[in-house]
């Protein structure tokens, strides 16, 4: 073997690997893979669904339990491994939306593509052996009349069409814009998976419990992507001004709401909403919206001491519902004390004593009676202290995600309207018609029909139509 050997070797090396990446363009580029891999994401986005996203380990260990394992098999090992706490940021889930839209791309540019240049060009027919391929065409006798040609162009384009014309033969066109709106579909899923990509990548979520009166920054992130963290806000905070719940006349929550405030750097407000369920505050690209509350503190004074603010946790007693409580020292030594026990921000608070006894009950603003052994001492709830739950959520893809749905309803649209043609050639005496459309194959039938009698009745033509191809 000299050198020329490898040197001839690799044209055909060369032709080998254009091949091949043919072949995997055109796979790609299947519909039928396409398909598959939307039914795989559909599938993955409902387990995302199904599964709670983003909680702790403890939920998932007692909520998808080793034994029994639900459906024999999905314990919290298997689910945490998979990444099914938090399917929308795993690799093979984003790796699927790159195939998915990789494999739209390519279909857009070997089949929607050429297909929108083909239906720009046009061209005559000139020879009756063209009209018998076509889905409808028929032949007329022209009899006496010397050219159906030149009447036939105002007729077309009365109905729409673009015309054509030249000697014995016409062309016509309409619905070019069906054409174009498979492409702009394709453009819209892409620019869709896109945004959901983006926002996998670099949105996040966060929770925060906080109390009225107090400034927050956000640092509980419960679920976030790997390039979240320079979307999360280090140069402004909020103050929770007030938050206050409105009940109905049953003493069932109506609704609850917060007073905020966004501060910048210096303290100074930029902005300021109060919010409530389903009305948000919105700044900067991140949403802040209202989800729980809880009682953060009570103020309160034994006899004729000053107020202080004692903090309240909640309780996690079994069917006794949603309920906060303190402990109240009621001698400086802090060797004795009552429970002060809260289950809304209406008021009423109830005072127990060392046992567990209840001893009293009393309201914010009024002072109670309550006896200690040999003591009898003057207890008085001044206030009780509300905190806002805040989900907090971060999302720079959105207005991609709005933009691609924005143009799949107008690809959809736009995907409606036939792209259909229309072919005329006059050979002597005989006239003839054929015509194709890509849908609406009744309504472009009836069409032409239509055309065929107004230019009977424009021309003298001797004869009926006579078919020479049957619709397929």
């Amino acid at each position: 073997m000299d050198a020329n050997d490898g040197l001839q070797q690799t044209p055909l090396n060369g032709a080998i690997g254009r091949s091949w990446w043919r072949a995997g363009v055109r796979i790609i580029a299947d519909l039928r893979l396409a398909i598959v891999l939307l039914l795989v994401i559909a599938v993955a986005s409902i387990t995302g669904t199904v599964i709670e996203q983003g909680q702790g380990l403890e939920f998932y260990q007692a909520n998808y339990p080793e034994d029994p394992a639900l459906f024999g098999f999905l314990s919290w090992k298997v689910l945490l491994a998979l990444g099914l706490n938090t399917v929308y940021r795993t690799w093979w889930y984003l790796g699927l939306l790159v195939l998915f839209g990789t494999s739209l791309a390519a279909c857009t540019a070997l089949r929607q593509w050429p297909a929108l240049k083909a239906a720009q060009h046009w061209s005559y027919y000139r020879t009756p052996r063209q009209f018998e391929k076509l889905a409808l065409s028929a032949r007329l006798d022209l009899g006496e009349a010397s050219s159906a040609i030149a009447p036939a162009t105002p007729l077309l384009q009365a109905k729409g069409y673009r015309v054509f014309a030249e000697g014995s033969s016409l062309y016509a066109r309409k619905g070019i814009v069906g054409r174009i709106g498979p492409i702009i579909v394709h453009a819209g899923m892409l620019i869709v998976l896109l945004g959901g990509i983006i926002g996998a990548l670099t949105g996040f979520i966060a929770q925060e419990m906080i109390p009225s009166g107090q400034t927050f920054q956000v640092t509980n992130i419960i679920d976030g992507g790997p390039l979240a963290a320079g979307n999360v806000p280090r140069d402004w905070s909020v103050k929770v001004n007030r938050f206050w719940i409105e009940y109905l006349p049953d003493g069932n929550i109506d609704q609850f709401y917060s007073d905020l405030s966004v501060l910048d750097q210096a303290g100074q407000e930029r902005d300021r909403q109060t919010i409530f369920v389903n009305q948000p505050l919105r700044y900067r690209g991140v949403t802040m919206y209202q989800t729980d509350w809880g009682i953060a503190a009570v103020k309160v004074r034994i006899n004729n001491s000053p107020s202080i603010q004692l903090p309240m946790g909640k309780l996690n007693l079994p069917g006794a519902g949603r309920i906060w409580g303190t402990w109240v020292p009621t001698k400086p030594d802090l060797s004795e004390g009552v429970s002060l026990l809260a289950r809304d921000l209406q008021g009423a608070v109830l005072i127990y004593d060392a046992t567990g006894r209840p001893i009293a009950t009393t309201r914010v603003g009024r002072s109670t009676p309550i006896t200690l052994g040999d003591r009898t001492l003057t207890l008085a709830v001044d206030d009780l202290i509300g905190s806002t739950g805040l989900q907090i959520k971060a999302d720079p893809s959105i207005p991609i995600v709005y933009l691609g749905f924005g143009l799949l309803m107008v690809g959809v649209v736009m995907s409606y309207f036939s792209h259909s043609q229309i072919w005329l050639l006059q050979e002597g005496r005989s006239l003839y018609v054929g015509g194709r459309t890509n849908r609406a194959q009744v309504a472009f039938e009836r069409e032409m029909l239509e055309a065929i009698a107004q230019l009977q009745a424009t021309v003298p033509i001797a004869s009926s139509p006579t078919p020479t191809a049957t619709e397929t």
